[in-house]
């Protein structure tokens, strides 16, 4: 009698469009949730730009991510792949033309595309962040820095995990207070401060456990870690599970306010494209590292786009 099969790979899509950036992520997706990487891209298109003060989709930021998903709708295709999930999160969550922005995205690349809740986008990104860990992380603390929110996720074996979202992220930190190009001190009190508040209030019901693993994934953090190798290119292997310490995160800080935007161009490890809104990422990261006692954390180059190829995996099954 032949033995059991193991089910074939699935090929599919996951597509992730943030408030500053969007992601896609094509890969072969076992039934067990093991993730080869087939193809990924990720561009800045600032989707959430203007979100925070008019709630409202500009039309050439849509026209920008739409030309993208038809372009990526185009790789999928070629990739013959199976599925594919497009979630949104907070910009197009927060407007109020987001139905004109989905509608767009049907007509002009085909695809459908899911409003996710801050709870549900954590939720997922804890999946992806989980598929990635090395040996032995537990019970474990999550930050995801996105555009315009960020997601606080306690995460404990045999428990359901506790999720926070909190209303500020790059985009929305930059747009608000920090308007000076460097900030002024005023700004960066006022940013500490505002960090501060809605962390607290965040995780004041949240139990933080002794000795479990601080992570950190998204834009900012993975771009901190990059810079703090100084490295040339991005390179995912060097960067997915680098610790990042608290003293490196205020080093890194020093230096970009320092500077101009334009004075930040070409810093080694800094994406193009995020030299105005990194310094808005690392204070965020520096305030609430600072807040939580937490004196390392453990970057993740997994996180939302894996966890949504994983949901939809799971679904599928």
């Amino acid at each position: 009698m032949p033995g059991p099969t193991t089910a074939s790979p699935r090929i599919l899509a996951g597509i992730d469009i943030g408030t500053l950036t969007c992601r896609l992520e094509i890969a072969a997706v076992t039934s067990e949730g093991h993730i080869t990487k087939l193809r990924s891209d990720r561009r800045i298109l600032r989707l959430g730009q203007g979100v925070d003060r008019d709630r409202l989709l500009r039309p050439d930021a849509m026209e920008r991510v739409a030309a993208t998903l038809k372009d990526w709708r185009q790789l999928i295709d070629e990739h013959q792949v199976q599925a594919t999930a497009v979630v949104a999160t907070s910009a197009v969550r927060d407007a109020r033309n987001r139905e004109e922005f989905l509608n767009l995205i049907a007509r002009e690349a085909g695809l459908q595309v899911e409003i996710i809740s801050g709870e549900e986008e954590a939720r997922r990104t804890m999946l992806g962040i989980r598929s990635g860990l090395p040996a032995g992380v537990t019970d474990m603390l999550a930050i995801d820095i996105g555009g315009g929110s960020t997601e606080c996720i306690l995460d404990r074996p045999g428990q359901p995990p506790i999720v926070r979202s909190i209303d500020i992220g790059v985009v929305r930190l930059s747009e608000r207070v920090l308007q000076s190009d460097p900030p002024t001190a005023e700004e960066l009190r006022q940013a500490r401060n505002w960090i501060q508040n809605e962390t607290e209030a965040a995780v004041a019901t949240m139990p933080v456990p002794i000795g479990l693993t601080f992570v950190g994934t998204a834009g900012t953090i993975t771009a901190l870690a990059a810079m703090a190798q100084q490295l040339p290119a991005y390179e995912p292997a060097r960067i997915h599970n680098y610790v990042l310490t608290l003293d490196e995160v205020k080093r890194l800080e020093a230096q970009l306010l320092s500077r101009s935007k334009q004075q930040r161009e070409g810093l080694p490890g800094l994406e193009r494209g995020r030299e105005d809104v990194i310094v808005a990422g690392v204070i965020i990261l520096r305030t609430m590292m600072e807040m939580l006692g937490m004196e390392k954390v453990l970057v993740s180059d997994l996180g939302l786009r894996e966890g949504v190829l994983l949901e939809l995996a799971s679904r599928l099954n």
